[in-house]
């Protein structure tokens, strides 16, 4: 890379806690946030989601938004995420009003719309049209943006489970392009009825807990959640007096465009982002410590990326786990959230766990099913891949 690209700070909000902290207590006590439906109203209860443990009210009242405000609930999921990253990373209101940011989501405001859809439909009314006005994606990291302030530019990703690490992609080329000095990226992904009943006409939804790269895996669980890094030029940290927490060193984007769902038997777009993120990042896949796996625990994604990761690390491969039996798979969100949980690994020497394997599978890799400790970890591969074969990988490594 040109420039290098750092990260100046962090923040996540799912299933497993409402911040880093307890992100970390979560992973290391291997308690998982998959559990059976508590807050979103839908009739398929019979399968386990992540969800976050906040209703949106008290959402608005951790954050001082009126309660008759209409904030729909990705953007508050997005709200809380970034306050923690802005905190860490301790930009003054001047230096934010200048930044840019790049958000991924593909719910949007469908949680609050969804339930006017006759409203949305019919011209001749204008009920709840503040609700339906916050539907698509682009108003999501409007409003994430406007809460605090406003930025630069403001620009949002929709594709679909690799939307996040997309964001993150696009906000270092800003960087690397001159276009911006400090890009705020990441994704934020609620859980809708539309969203659950979408997955289920797939037959993808586990009803137990998701079991990654297990022979007995049975499919995914929809989680929701948010998080957020901000990106910064060198230059910019330097003259910030900044401590960068991790750099972005490398990333890649392929789509093999196989088929509308289904990824590719020989992992072909998956292949190429991971090879394209080593490229750029100038390492041999040997050097690679830990690999965060989009792992999402049907037997199509994880047999394809199985196949992907034997392609690239060949007879060594580093130790991978899927954190998505953690979280349940948050979508839109699941590259930023993920990429949190890379940092987190980092900056406290562990890999965490692949909760719920037992059993290796014909064609897939083994993951960590317990966690590490006192691992030292310089370099670390966090993989995401979306419907259409649209694959992203990112390479974060030590500062």
């Amino acid at each position: 890379m040109q420039r290098r690209i750092l990260i100046s700070g962090a923040g996540v909000v799912s299933a497993i806690g409402l911040d880093k902290s307890q992100t970390l207590d979560s992973l290391r006590a291997g308690k998982t946030g998959v559990a059976k439906v508590s807050y979103l109203a839908t009739d398929r209860t019979e399968f386990p989601v992540g969800e976050v443990r906040l209703t949106d009210s008290q959402m608005k009242g951790m954050m001082g938004i009126p309660e008759d405000k209409v904030v729909t609930r990705t953007s508050l999921l997005g709200i809380l995420a970034l306050r923690e990253a802005l905190d860490q990373a301790g930009l003054t209101r001047e230096e934010l009003a200048g930044a840019a940011i790049v958000g991924g989501t593909t719910v949007g405001g469908m949680d609050t719309s969804e339930k006017f859809y006759l409203d949305f439909i019919n011209p001749e009314t204008d009920a709840h049209s503040e609700y339906i006005a916050a539907h698509d994606c682009g108003s999501t990291t409007d409003a994430i943006a406007d809460h605090f302030g406003g930025f630069a530019l403001s620009t949002t990703l929709s594709t679909a489970c690799s939307s996040a690490a997309n964001a993150v992609i696009l906000g270092a080329r800003l960087i690397l392009c001159g276009q911006a000095e400090i890009v705020a990226v990441g994704g934020s992904e609620c859980l809708s009825s539309f969203h659950v009943n979408g997955f289920n006409t797939l037959m993808i939804l586990d009803r137990e807990q998701c079991r990654p790269f297990d022979a007995t895996r049975a499919g995914l669980n929809l989680g929701e959640g948010a998080a957020f890094l901000i990106l910064e030029s060198e230059e910019s940290a330097l003259r910030r007096g900044v401590k960068p927490i991790a750099v972005l060193s490398g990333y890649g984007n392929a789509c093999d465009a196989f088929h509308q769902t289904a990824s590719s038997a020989d992992g072909e777009g998956a292949y190429l982002a991971m090879t394209k993120a080593l490229q750029m990042g100038g390492i041999e896949a040997s050097d690679v410590d830990y690999i965060n796996a989009h792992g999402t625990g049907t037997p199509n994604n994880d047999a394809s990326e199985s196949a992907a990761l034997m392609r690239v690390f060949g007879d060594h491969i580093p130790p991978v786990s899927s954190t998505k039996s953690f979280t349940g798979h948050t979508t839109s969100a699941s590259g930023s959230i993920e990429s949190v949980i890379c940092l987190l690994a980092m900056e406290n020497g562990f890999i965490p766990a692949s909760l719920g394997w037992k059993e290796p599978a014909e064609g897939c890799i083994v993951p960590v099913a317990e966690n590490k400790e006192s691992i030292c970890l310089k370099h670390v591969l966090c993989n995401s891949f979306g419907f259409g074969g649209n694959d992203s990988s990112l390479l974060f490594s030590k500062p």
